[in-house]
């Protein structure tokens, strides 16, 4: 996998992998996004469906067969693997922000 170009995730792949914590199909996936960031993060299809091709070419998520029509996805455990890194390099980036200004 060309790991490297996930070393440092944009906030829209960082949502768009949270989002895929559950099985969504893309419509989902901007509607949760929109929602949980309060509007501040908006997927536009094009970026989204960019973002999708790009985590299934590098097995971070997988399409998920649905009874309902359209295109389902969710994350693999490298997906979440790579989530749980970016929280953690996150956390990092926090302590040594409250470590220097001694909060």
């Amino acid at each position: 996998m060309a790991r490297d170009q996930f070393q440092t995730l944009t906030e829209p792949m960082y949502f768009t992998l949270l989002a895929l914590g559950q099985v969504r199909n893309g419509a989902e996936i901007t509607s949760w996004v929109g929602e949980i960031t309060g509007g501040r993060i908006k997927l536009p299809p094009g970026t989204l469906y960019a973002l999708l091709a790009q985590f299934l070419e590098n097995d971070l998520i997988k399409r998920v067969e649905m009874e309902k029509k359209g295109k389902y996805y969710i994350l693999t455990n490298e997906g979440r693997n790579l989530l749980a890194e970016e929280v953690q390099r996150l956390r990092l980036l926090l302590a040594n922000y409250d470590n220097y200004f001694g909060r």
